[in-house]
């Protein structure tokens, strides 16, 4: 979506070429198979579901109820420069903090922990680490106020997160 997003940028020309018109019906076509938004409901389980990409993260807040899983909420951010340098599995982590900042009236409103899911296994390991880098520390102390489980989802079953 590089191509299409640039677009909108002020400072760079507006030169809607082939890849662009290609990501934008790649995009008309999603609006047209999304699925229907549900509404949030604190006592359901909830399902929060992050993917980082080189240049965006992405994220979808769910819920389960009898009849399955239904979304609530999607949300992409672009990475900043700088966020551009770091490592994917710090990548991956800002997505989860990310995604908890955006939706935390939700989930600070739950009768009970949600879930996170996300595609790279070692940050199910991220609350217990005793010894952490100045910016996760920070992180994680933003994440501490959240009753949440980090579980490992392989990225080829994370479908909605990585179309974002």
């Amino acid at each position: 979506m590089e191509a299409f997003t640039s677009l909108l940028k002020k400072d760079l020309p507006f030169i809607f070429n082939e890849e662009a018109l290609s990501q934008f019906q790649i995009l008309k076509e999603a609006f047209k198979t999304a699925p229907i938004l549900y509404h949030f409901n604190p006592s359901l389980p909830t399902i929060v579901e992050t993917n980082a990409s080189d240049y965006a993260l992405g994220a979808v807040l769910s819920q389960v109820n009898d009849s399955g899983k239904h979304p609530i909420a999607f949300d992409i951010c672009k990475l900043l420069p700088a966020e551009l340098n770091y490592e994917i599995h710090e990548k991956e982590l800002l997505g989860i903090v990310w995604s908890l900042k955006c939706w935390r009236d939700f989930l600070l409103s739950l009768f009970n922990p949600f879930e996170v899911l996300t595609d790279q296994s070692s940050l199910q390991y991220f609350i217990s680490s005793k010894f952490l880098p100045c910016n996760q520390a920070h992180w994680a102390e933003l994440l501490s106020e959240f009753q949440f489980t980090i579980i490992y989802h392989p990225g080829r079953l994370a479908t909605l997160s990585d179309a974002l």
